[in-house]
């Protein structure tokens, strides 16, 4: 981003006159510990209220700031103040301005699993070939799409995002931000089922990414549910689906998953093996997506292999790490739901591994009235020739752990409450062996990111 103070109030049809208008601000940040030289602060209120932060986002260099009208000015603040009705609201509008100033291609990404990870892969394949830019950690809010749209360099040619949802309408409210021309949802889950109620309002709200594609844009979904595939009918813009039935446009017709590996092929290229840097063939569907927008901007096949190959995931999404002992661990700590942890389960158990599998589990959040009942069924996923020992953490968690105390010896299943993180590291690695492999895997409210740091 490049922008002078006098074109922001412009762009958002401000009548002001500001000191300095000359002012260049060359990104944007909310946090004023992150703020950097040419900045434009965003002040908005959370738990604390950002206004608060004016001269410490100032002292690290921001050119400028944003200021809601109904607050005093501090002593000492001598940026450029650009006032406004709603901190928010401007920042989507001069999102809004900017996109359409550099005019990029967008690809947005949504759905219950793997939209991370589709847009860590869509980014790399994409990236060959032009200068892409992409959602960076979870920015797929209301704060983080604009935020990672004004950080877009000038030359950016696509962007691709990742558009996460709460609530019915959030999506809405992104995509007509962004006026996708490809819009990708990756599968449909029980994720924020609480707030939902049913799969079918889930899903509606995650259609919302086509509201605002482009008359001429492309959806592309996963073919393999019905449902997707009913409620797809509605779309009228160009589709195409990717899935492991056959009836699918894009579809594998090989695969095979090690460890920290999953390689593949597919119907569309004829002898090119895919080779992934994870495990899974739920990541199988992920790379096929990535595939199916490749293809949608003429990416050569061998591009798309070699990026595949390579591709780095996101911080905390199935990643590999060592054990004090150097046990292998599987760190999944970012979010969790009953799709997520039935697939990690399935996939870890063609995994050869000298000594045993140990599975730690916490609470998968936002499940509402039907939370027992999922991790109820979990169950039908562990068994003690699989999994060796089951440790659980949470209240919900409570629930998995009836319901597996008849198959399972009480030594070897153990329960922690979630203010008891130290506790379950000090067990664990008491525990563990050096062979042994131990799968973490809970929603980010859970923390368990704090025991892998421990085991470690």
């Amino acid at each position: 981003m490049k922008l002078t103070v006098k074109e922001v109030i412009t762009a958002l049809h401000l009548e002001q006159e500001t000191k300095n208008d000359d002012a260049i601000v060359t990104n944007v940040s909310f946090d004023s510990r992150k703020t950097t030289e040419k900045s434009l602060f965003l002040p908005l209120t959370g738990e604390r209220d950002g206004h608060e932060f004016i001269l410490n986002a100032q002292e690290l260099g921001a050119s400028a700031s944003f200021w809601q009208k109904d607050h005093p000015v501090p002593e000492g603040v001598e940026i450029p103040l650009i006032y406004v009705d709603d901190v928010l609201v401007a920042l989507q509008n001069l999102a809004k301005y900017y996109l359409n100033k550099v005019n990029p291609k967008v690809v947005a990404i949504t759905g219950s699993n793997g939209k991370t990870t589709t847009k860590d892969m869509v980014a790399s394949v994409l990236h060959s070939e032009m200068n892409v830019v992409s959602t960076f950690a979870n920015f797929n809010n209301e704060i983080g799409v604009p935020v990672t749209v004004l950080n877009m360099e000038t030359n950016t040619e696509v962007l691709v995002v990742e558009l996460g949802m709460d609530r019915p309408g959030q999506i809405d409210a992104l995509s007509a931000l962004v006026e996708p021309d490809i819009s990708v949802i990756t599968m449909i889950g029980e994720a924020h089922i609480e707030f939902f109620g049913t799969r079918d309002k889930i899903a509606d709200a995650k259609f919302e990414i086509t509201n605002h594609l482009r008359e001429y844009g492309t959806f592309i979904y996963n073919g393999d549910d019905p449902m997707v595939r009913e409620k797809a009918e509605k779309v009228p813009q160009r589709q195409v689906t990717f899935g492991f039935e056959d009836k699918n446009d894009i579809y594998p017709i090989r695969e095979a998953s090690e460890k920290t590996t999953t390689s593949f092929e597919v119907n569309i290229y004829d002898d090119t093996t895919f080779e992934l840097p994870l495990m899974g063939d739920y990541n199988v569907n992920n790379a096929m997506a990535a595939i199916a927008v490749a293809k949608e901007f003429e990416i050569p096949e061998l591009e798309i292999q070699e990026q595949l190959k390579n591709f780095e995931p996101t911080k905390n999404r199935t990643e590999w790490k060592k054990a004090f002992n150097d046990a292998d661990i599987l760190s999944d700590v970012y979010n969790s739901n009953p799709t997520a942890v039935k697939d990690v389960l399935t996939n870890l158990k063609k995994v050869d591994v000298k000594g045993r599998k140990i599975a730690v589990l916490g609470d998968m959040l936002e499940l509402g009235e039907q939370s027992q009942a999922m991790h109820e069924a979990i169950a039908d996923y562990l068994e003690p020739n699989e999994f060796q020992e089951v440790y659980l953490v949470g209240p919900d968690m409570n629930y998995l752990k009836q319901k597996l105390s008849d198959k399972y010896d009480q030594s070897n299943l153990k329960h922690f409450d979630k203010d008891q993180l130290v506790e379950l590291a000090t067990a664990i690695k008491a525990d563990l062996q050096p062979d042994d492999l131990i799968l973490l895997k809970a929603s980010h409210g859970i923390h368990l990111e704090n025991v892998v740091e421990q085991i470690q």
